[in-house]
Formats: C-alpha cells, sequence, structure tokens
C-alpha cells in the first residue's frame, strides 16, 4: 500500500501563488510517476501535471508556464509550484501515483484550491 499525504492548498486572490505538497509513504520502493489532477464543480478530473521517476514532465495547456511540478526523491515528495493563478484555477486538486513495476493507481484525498477576490 501506498500512502499519499497533501497539504498546502486554501483560498487566494487572483494573480496569487500556492505550493502544494505530497508525501508518499508505504511502499515505495522502485520507480514510479506522480502527478497531479484537479476537478472543478461540474466538470471531469484532468491531469495537471506528470513528473516521472526519470525526470520528464509534462503539463496540461492551460497551465503551462505558470505552474511547476517537482520532485524529492529524498524526501519522498512531489510539489505543484502554482503562480499567477487565476479563478478558473478553482478545483480540488490530487495527488495520484502509479507504481511502475506493478501498474497499480494510488490517490491522496484531495485538497481544495479556491482563487477569488
Amino acid at each position: 500500500q501506498v500512502q499519499l499525504v497533501e497539504s498546502g492548498g486554501g483560498l487566494v486572490q487572483p494573480g496569487g501563488s500556492l505550493r502544494l505538497s505530497c508525501a508518499a509513504s508505504g511502499s515505495i520502493f522502485g520507480s514510479a510517476v506522480m502527478g497531479w489532477y484537479r476537478q472543478a464543480p461540474g466538470k471531469q478530473r484532468e491531469l495537471v501535471a506528470i513528473f516521472s521517476s526519470g525526470g520528464t514532465t509534462n503539463y496540461a495547456d492551460s497551465v503551462k508556464g505558470r505552474f511547476t511540478i517537482s520532485r524529492d526523491n529524498a524526501k519522498n515528495t512531489l510539489y505543484l509550484q502554482m503562480n499567477s493563478l487565476k479563478p478558473e484555477d478553482t478545483a480540488v486538486y490530487y495527488c495520484h501515483y502509479r507504481r511502475v513495476w506493478d501498474s497499480i493507481d494510488y490517490w491522496g484525498q484531495g485538497t481544495q484550491v479556491t482563487v477569488s477576490s
């Protein structure tokens, strides 16, 4: 089992910044692909950014240039730095973990990000 503990969500004004963290623990040996997803009310869950064990990153077009995904392997922690936030970024953000050796998916509990004046 893999446990994912998220933190850093909250309320921020448009143009502001937030940094989300996701700490992984449990059976986290071996390679894994980690990423961030989000789901706004009435919409499907969408991919925000991915960071693979090899260092490859990918971003949704809507967040390119504003969000940065990174990973601290020593701390087993995934980060999402969100800058220049817009009201349309408002959503529940989920940390995702896929263990490569068995292709099993794990999800965090979700953290609310609200961008409003």
